[in-house]
């Protein structure tokens, strides 16, 4: 396993790709070592901002040593990012948390499934799961803004659920299975939590394995603020109690695993 470490790293570019959604590039030797639904901790330059913003990686390209985040501008702190320019330092912390494990889908038919700005890491992981019979992206969105949806579309059959119902079905990712009769053996799932329950339910009933990344519920992304415990149905061997935090045990689980 790769050790994590503080690194100075610089803005390649940076773009808005919809409302208070950005889209940067970083260069960083920390893209060479980055694995799908992984993620990093990006330092503000507000030094009243003890702790770092956890972001997941949307993408990496390993040749020109280049690590993308997309996010959402949610406070003072992704604010600061969004204004930064080509060539702005910044500090940053990676790579951090279990990726998912793609091992699991060699050989089968898989959804990778992402709603809001958990769709980000689904192109991470679209490009590294070239060992799946087939895959099915479906994305969840507000409404037409359906940012990395062609970026997506590059690797896999790209199917849309909008809340407005502006593009593809309305409603939700769920709604997208049952009208579009998708099947598959082994989900890959990150968004926010209704999602994720819904996610694991199905997956229950069905009596498909699905992995879930819980990283919407992150704080400091270090493990220092405790702002993350999720409950297990294992207890924890260093703690000993039925709780694991998200950002150094997860943000991936099995969903069987967690209570959500």
């Amino acid at each position: 396993m790769e050790q994590k470490k503080k690194e100075s790293a610089r803005v390649y570019k940076q773009q808005q790709i919809a409302p208070g959604i950005y889209d940067m590039w970083i260069n960083t030797t920390l893209a060479k070592q980055a694995k799908p639904g992984q993620f990093i901790s990006v330092y503000t330059q507000d030094k009243s901002a003890l702790l770092p913003r956890p972001i997941s990686i949307c993408e990496t390209d390993t040749t020109n040593d280049r690590l993308r985040i997309v996010y959402r501008v949610a406070g003072k702190g992704t604010a600061e990012f969004s204004k930064y320019d080509i060539g702005h330092h910044v500090d940053i912390l990676g790579t951090l948390g279990n990726g998912f494990p793609l091992e699991k889908a060699e050989g089968k038919r898989l959804f990778l499934m992402g709603g809001g700005i958990g769709i980000p890491p689904m192109l991470a992981l679209a490009k590294a799961v070239k060992n799946a019979v087939a895959v099915d992206v479906i994305v969840g969105y507000r409404d037409k803004e359906l940012f990395l949806a062609e970026d997506l579309a590059k690797y896999a059959p790209v199917h849309v659920a909008t809340e407005d119902g502006s593009v593809g079905t309305k409603g939700n990712v769920m709604n997208v299975i049952e009208a579009e009769d998708l099947k598959a053996d082994i989900i890959f799932a990150c968004g926010p939590m209704p999602m994720l329950r819904a996610i694991k339910k199905y997956a229950a009933e069905k009596g498909i394995e699905a992995y879930i990344s819980l990283e919407e519920r992150m704080a400091c992304g270090v493990g220092a603020c405790l702002g993350c415990v999720v409950k297990t149905r294992e207890v924890d061997h260093h703690s000993h109690v039925n709780n694991a935090r998200i950002c150094t045990d997860g943000p991936v689980y099995a969903a069987e695993e967690v209570e959500i």
